[in-house]
């Protein structure tokens, strides 16, 4: 996704983020266990279901175990305007 808190909050800003299939507009909006996450990133569009928090802030590959894809790397599609 993406590096950077202030990143991630102008993606919400800008409309590119649904929370279960509702655009957000709010950065600081709650999310909870269960809840499915629509990104639309440059180039391609992720679907994330939140499995989880941490009490630290972690790695890449923490933060991996705390969301499931629901979308295979293969099946990836090209963001549509």
């Amino acid at each position: 996704m993406v590096k950077a808190r202030t990143s991630a909050a102008e993606l919400v800003e800008r409309g590119h983020v649904r929370i279960n299939g509702v655009r957000e507009t709010a950065p600081g909006h709650a999310v909870k266990p269960g809840d499915v996450l629509t990104i639309a990133l440059d180039r391609s569009v992720r679907v994330l279901k939140v499995i989880g928090f941490s009490e630290r802030r972690g790695d890449a590959s923490a933060a991996r175990a705390l969301y499931e894809d629901l979308q295979p790397h293969e099946d990836l599609q090209p963001r549509q305007e």
